[in-house]
């Protein structure tokens, strides 16, 4: 891997953690009201763990394989 390779998918883990974080934020927010909406929070979960995921498939392209 090269340095732009890694860098562009450094900068796609970036945007990543934050979306992960925003959709964390607006869960939390639509779970503290009074009138909240269960079926969009659970879109929101289920988005969330979609992120994770692909948060990780980033991560073990960025983490060198080791061979012991």
């Amino acid at each position: 891997m090269d340095r732009d390779d890694e860098r562009a998918l450094r900068e796609q883990l970036a945007r990543l953690l934050q979306e992960h974080r925003d959709l964390d934020a607006a869960i939390a927010a639509l779970v503290a009201s009074p009138a909240s909406d269960l079926i969009q929070i659970q879109r929101l979960k289920k988005r969330k763990l979609g992120l994770r995921d692909r948060i990780r498939a980033v991560e073990d392209q960025l983490t060198p394989d080791i061979i012991a």
